[in-house]
């Protein structure tokens, strides 16, 4: 499995970065895009690397935020085969903050049914290619999570916290262990590696990557963080984007050399 860092926080060399996420990841003879950052600028870096993104077989959207999805028209415009797998629970009502202080922070507004006959919505654990799977939330009570965040989802006239039940987390199956990708990581990656393990019994998780969600959280809060992943056993984290600089810094001095940093153009080979 190779991964290709094509939007992320952190730019290097010509390549330039921005808040939002996209990965390139080619296993097997097949190439699958997650999320398309908060511009077309995963596009252009993808060029800049010699990448076509016509090429792409498929596509996966992490959650129906924007710095994740603002891309998928330059996508969908540069490319004309990949079904674009999106969670049966993303709708275009994000927001961050409540009141006066509240801003979209979705979808682009009408992608779902500009692109109807592109986007693919599966229930449950669902196998999208041969050993590539989108595991959908199953924890409870995640909505308190989004009510700390300052994050919801509008229904009607209503704004609740966001349950996150609009995320998926994408699993690879390789010779040697589950590879997981979950680009925000809201309700934690400790949940998150929980829920994998109930969907995949028996099988050992050999690498996470993703964001953590970490930068507005206190380092006490981070610490205790760093603490339920490492307690998981899992070996190797690889992150980026939302987990922010300070946290980084305490994740990696509690987790050492289990856990690193990516950045626009770093290549991953698992």
């Amino acid at each position: 499995m190779k991964i290709t860092v094509l939007s992320d926080n952190i730019g290097c060399g010509t390549l330039k970065g921005e808040w939002g996420l996209s990965f390139l990841i080619e296993y097997g003879n097949r190439k699958y895009l997650l999320d398309t950052g908060g511009s077309d600028l995963f596009l252009t870096n993808a060029k800049e690397l010699g990448i076509d993104i016509s090429e792409v077989d498929c596509a996966v959207l992490s959650h129906a935020h924007y710095d994740h999805s603002l891309g998928m028209e330059a996508f969908f415009r540069n490319n004309s085969k990949a079904y674009f797998h999106v969670s049966p629970n993303a709708q275009e009502n994000c927001y961050g903050g409540l009141g006066f202080l509240s801003r979209y922070i979705g979808l682009p507004k009408g992608i779902l049914h500009a692109y109807r006959g592109r986007i693919m919505m599966e229930s449950g654990v669902a196998e999208i290619d041969r050993n590539v799977f989108v595991v959908p939330h199953t924890t409870e009570n995640l909505s308190e999570i989004g009510r700390k965040s300052h994050l919801y989802v509008r229904r009607g006239l209503r704004y609740l916290p966001d349950d996150f039940k609009h995320e998926q987390t994408l699993v690879f199956r390789l010779e040697d262990g589950l590879v997981i990708f979950n680009s925000c990581s809201h309700s934690g990656a400790d949940v998150v590696m929980d829920e994998v393990e109930k969907a995949f019994p028996g099988e050992q998780v050999k690498a996470y990557l993703g964001g953590l969600h970490l930068f507005r959280l206190s380092d006490d809060e981070v610490r205790k963080t760093a603490k339920k992943i490492g307690d998981t056993g899992i070996q190797r984290i690889i992150t980026g984007h939302c987990t922010g600089d300070r946290a980084y810094e305490i994740l990696k001095s509690m987790l050492g050399e289990k856990i690193e940093r990516f950045h626009c153009g770093m290549i991953i080979e698992l």
